[in-house]
């Protein structure tokens, strides 16, 4: 088949949703000599055995997209039996992440469960009580079966750097998950594995993080010895206020992480930064220091503890760190 003709036709057929199964595609007439033209010809990505999407909508997605994504080309071919748990069910609650990679986390009851084959698939074996497990219906339509919000956050911090499950964690409060449910389902259920590791996460949650990087940057405060920058404080400014992301009123400084979404979830960004310039602008004049960062710094946490200290060094009245 011509490549204009056969990509008319995968358009025309295709299903209303971004990933279909074999079954699905062929309900629409993509019968499988087409399937295997499209895959050949580079039109079709096969993501998994019986799960496709159009290669230029793949295209255009971003990397935490596509991990999504994988997850539900898991739920096609697998029937949607499957229980998402873990990073697997932190990304179905629509909770921060921060790289945590794109294999597919699943818990099973017993061995050998038809979903968790496949070398895209990490199956964990434990326990679940009724309260731990719960069903997300996704934009689209799929009812897919996943762990609590609780139940989610204590297994990431069983598998992940503390930051890293930190980030899932401080979302999670900010969507309704309850510090006080996680110790007692941590105290309750009979998995031990990682619960130390779960614990030390209960102990460093703070739903006033808005993201990832601010949860990061208030992991790396804490970690440079830096206790006195309190989230999320509003200083008032002859523009208005000032929603500082870490501010240490005693001192008159303030750490802002820079990232993009707080320009342009609601306002577009060229209006929203000007208006942070201002207050930002009376803030200095009233004797306030700002310092930004950025997801750069984070990376570098030696590079950045020393310019937090020269920083810090040069505002009168903040004790000096080694």
């Amino acid at each position: 088949m011509e490549p204009k003709k056969l990509k008319a036709l995968i358009d025309e057929r295709w299903p209303g949703t971004a990933v279909a199964s074999t079954l699905q595609l062929a309900r629409a007439g993509i019968d499988e000599r087409v399937m295997t033209a499209g895959v050949r010809s580079g039109m079709l990505l096969r993501l998994r055995r019986g799960a496709y999407v159009q290669r230029a909508y793949w295209n255009t997605l971003k990397p935490w997209d596509r991990d999504r994504l994988l997850i539900t080309a898991h739920y096609e071919s697998t029937g949607g039996q499957a229980r998402y748990s873990h990073i697997s069910a932190a990304r179905l609650h629509s909770c921060y992440l921060w790289n945590a990679g794109p294999m597919v986390h699943v818990t099973t009851q017993y061995a050998n469960s038809p979903g968790s084959a496949g070398s895209d698939v990490k199956a964990h074996r434990l326990p679940l009580t009724d309260r731990e497990l719960t069903t997300i219906r996704t934009p689209d339509g799929r009812d897919m079966l996943t762990t609590s919000l609780e139940r989610t956050v204590l297994d990431c911090a069983r598998i992940l750097p503390l930051d890293q499950a930190a980030v899932i964690g401080d979302h999670a409060l900010r969507k309704g998950a309850s510090v006080h449910a996680m110790h007692r389902l941590l105290s309750e259920t009979p998995a031990k594995r990682g619960s130390r590791r779960a614990l030390d996460l209960l102990n460093v949650l703070d739903g006033r993080s808005e993201s990832a990087g601010e949860t990061r940057t208030r992991l790396m405060l804490h970690s440079f010895g830096l206790q006195t920058f309190t989230p999320q404080v509003e200083v008032p400014t002859s523009e208005g206020l000032f929603r500082a992301d870490f501010a240490d009123p005693e001192s008159r400084v303030i750490i802002e992480f820079d990232g993009t979404a707080k320009y342009t979830d609601y306002k577009p960004a060229e209006e929203v930064l000007l208006a942070e310039r201002r207050r930002e602008n009376a803030l200095v004049e009233t004797g306030w220091r700002v310092l930004r960062l950025h997801w750069k710094h984070l990376d570098r946490p030696r590079e950045l503890n020393e310019r937090l200290i020269t920083f810090l060094d040069r505002t009168p009245g903040m004790q000096k760190r080694p």
